[in-house]
């Protein structure tokens, strides 16, 4: 496979991981990661600690699964780099989400939260899998220039 090709289909694994996770689909989510009994796969939910194995790791889909009414992804600043059969994903969620409705409402209140992802990707047989996602919250507007260096004295 080319260059272009598997980066294609890196990108296309990337996606179809959100998609799943948008509609609810564990059993796409639970397929997109690498399940060959011999590599661990490691997880890290913003806020969490690193989950690993397949067993916390899908358990862990299939809660936030349980308890988000509505969720929603705005993949940005996307980049691919490839080494061999190991691919990294870089991007920002941009993530749009809903609890559980309160007092007969259709929907719960909905939030919004943008947090920096890794995503680790293995060349399978099956194709392109999870080998490790990494979350964290971005908790500095982007946007805005420090007065100083890092380190410097300002408080």
């Amino acid at each position: 496979m080319s260059r272009s090709a598997d980066e294609a289909a890196v990108e296309a694994a990337n996606t179809a991981f959100y998609e799943a996770m948008e509609t609810g689909d564990f059993e796409g989510v639970s397929a997109l990661w690498v399940d060959d009994g011999a590599t661990p796969i490691t997880c890290v939910h913003p806020g969490w600690p690193v989950l690993t194995g397949r067993g916390e790791v899908l358990r862990s889909y299939a809660l936030i699964m349980a308890n988000t009414e509505y969720i929603q992804f705005f993949l940005t600043d996307l980049k691919i780099s490839l080494a061999g059969h190991t691919a990294v994903v870089t991007c920002t969620e941009n993530i749009l989400s809903g609890g559980p409705a309160e007092d007969g409402a259709e929907l719960g209140p909905l939030v919004g939260q943008l947090v920096v992802a890794t995503n680790v990707f293995r060349r399978t047989p099956d194709g392109w899998r999870i080998w490790s996602h990494h979350a964290s919250p971005v908790l500095t507007d982007t946007e805005e220039t420090p007065d100083e260096e890092p380190g410097g004295d300002t408080p």
